[in-house]
């Protein structure tokens, strides 16, 4: 099976990080970034929170060893509590270098999609992976990504946390998913991704046009001007203005009833409006202020 078209990968001989889990995703990725003459070299983030980690560990190790790869082994250790899920990417992101490329599939593009939907996401959160230079797989099927594993005589390892109800991607994935497939009588993944797609195009455009705007910080900024602008514009600046970023360092704008609660305090609807995490935004004298 040849993947390699629908790959975006840099050019032969460019020195790239892969994350290799040791599941088929990474590995795949890993098979198909040799295959295109990459340089590779390899890392895995063990979290010591599953009994087969050390031999996901190992195993991994075994597989560069094979390709004659080098391997990076990073150890970290999650904080009990909290989001278990976004505290593990943290910490991925902490260890990995910058740009490592990552397994992601158009599948796993398809899932965030509904995931951000069911969140509440704007154009951004719509339009995920896309043009992201760390997914290059993210135009490959998830399927053929395994098959052509299988077909290298490579057994994956198998994470069973990935079979788990508790949490939602997998819910996503083994419920939802077959669900919209059955309703729509057809494959809704490749729709999901086109859809991305193509508002990741309007958004390009519209950051683009917006370029100006977001120089503009939130003090600099003067009530009488903003209520002149259109309400889709101004929505997009205070989306940017009033995002926040988790202890797990990951940035979330804010709801929709936020966003209504400060466009009516920029109209001098209101003096003041609260927002989450205990902030608060007010207006005095045509100016902003966020506490």
């Amino acid at each position: 099976m040849n993947l390699i078209g629908d790959c975006d990968f840099p050019g032969p001989g460019t020195s790239v990080d892969l994350a290799v889990s040791g599941g088929p995703d990474s590995l795949g990725l890993l098979l198909l970034a040799l295959d295109a003459g990459l340089t590779a070299t390899v890392h895995h983030v063990d979290h010591h929170t599953r009994p087969a980690s050390g031999d996901d560990a190992r195993f991994v190790v075994a597989v560069a060893e094979r390709f004659g790869v080098p391997c990076v082994v990073h150890d970290v250790y999650l904080e009990p509590g909290g989001n278990f899920e976004a505290l593990a990417r943290a910490q991925r992101r902490r260890v990995l270098p910058p740009g490592t490329l990552t397994g992601h599939t158009m599948d796993d593009l398809a899932e965030t999609v509904l995931l951000n939907m069911m969140r509440g996401a704007g154009v951004e959160g719509l339009s995920p992976m896309v043009g992201d230079t760390t997914k290059p797989l993210r135009r490959v099927r998830r399927r053929d990504l395994h098959f052509f594993v299988v077909e290298s005589e490579l057994e994956a390892r198998h994470d069973e946390t990935n079979d788990s109800a508790l949490y939602r991607r997998n819910r996503v994935r083994h419920e939802l998913i077959p669900m919209m497939n059955d309703v729509a009588q057809r494959d809704v993944v490749p729709i999901l991704a086109r859809q991305a797609r193509v508002l990741f195009e309007d958004r390009s455009w519209l950051d683009e046009l917006s370029a100006g705007d977001l120089a503009l910080g939130l003090d600099d900024a003067d009530c009488r001007e903003l209520s002149r602008w259109p309400e889709a514009r101004l929505t997009r600046w205070l989306r940017v203005r009033l995002s926040t970023l988790t202890p797990e360092h990951e940035t979330y704008p804010p709801s929709a009833d936020e966003v209504a609660r400060a466009l009516r305090v920029v109209r001098g609807h209101a003096m003041a409006c609260e927002l989450s995490g205990g902030r608060r935004l007010a207006r005095s004298a045509q100016r902003l202020t966020l506490d």
